[in-house]
């Protein structure tokens, strides 16, 4: 399942918030977005399963294809977001119990019965390495964990109706370091089924995880590639400056 960027161009109203992107997005690997706030990463981020569309004014030009298909053709955006799973800067599990959050989902896709909701409840929580955790504690509310756990748990939610595609917007930023390494490890145990793109403003995560990195500066972008090359020779001196605390 592989994203291809072809000449792309965001605007919010006049605003233009991305400029002339291309890029390819390789499945079963991590490509990482980073660059400093505003930039334009988080925007590009939810355009690839056109969360934007619910903002008022956001437009867009180019070519977004997933598998060689427009996403923007394609009049089922509920069936593009099923493909493509997102999981947020904040764990923001439902006000319900772990068993009805992980369930909804499929139960939005018409899945009915229960010996088959319980066995997508639990593949997803073991996918997520949060079974063990959970297991006897389905019944309680999700928001009974704590912040690493929601977010684990989110992921359970989001792997549960089988998508290609995860998209991560800082999914490690409101989470303590032990939390992180977990969602990280979970991460690249992840990437051997899915592609991932992640936007990170931790650089030490994208280099820890990530096999491709995009650098992003005030709506352009400015460098991409292989991340331990990115991160060793880059190319461009913005990139350089960047990684090595000059700004931003």
């Amino acid at each position: 399942m592989k994203f291809d960027i072809s000449a792309v161009d965001l605007y919010y109203g006049n605003f233009h918030a991305i400029k002339n992107i291309s890029l390819g997005i390789a499945p079963q690997e991590i490509t990482a977005f980073i660059g400093p706030s505003g930039c334009g990463k988080t925007t590009l981020l939810k355009t690839l399963n056109r969360m934007n569309d619910l903002i008022e004014g956001f437009s867009v030009k180019g070519e977004i294809l997933l598998d060689g298909n427009d996403i923007y053709e394609d009049r089922d955006v509920n069936l593009l977001r099923k493909r493509v799973g997102m999981v947020f800067q904040k764990p923001n599990p439902f006000p319900m119990s772990i068993y009805d959050n992980i369930a909804f989902g499929p139960r939005t896709h018409g899945i009915k019965k229960k010996t088959l909701l319980d066995e997508i409840v639990e593949r997803s929580l073991k996918q997520a390495a949060i079974w063990e955790e959970a297991k006897d504690r389905l019944k309680k509310s999700a928001l009974s964990f704590s912040g690493g756990q929601q977010q684990r748990i989110c992921i359970a939610r989001t792997l549960a109706v089988e998508p290609e595609v995860l998209l991560m917007d800082e999914p490690t930023s409101a989470l303590d370091p032990i939390s992180t390494a977990a969602i990280e490890d979970l991460l690249i145990k992840l990437r051997d089924k899915y592609t991932i793109v992640i936007v990170t403003h931790n650089m030490q995560q994208a280099m820890r995880i990530s096999d491709k990195t995009a650098f992003f500066m005030l709506g352009e972008m400015v460098e991409y590639g292989n991340t331990e090359k990115l991160f060793s020779k880059p190319k461009e001196k913005k990139t350089e400056e960047y990684i090595t605390g000059r700004f931003g």
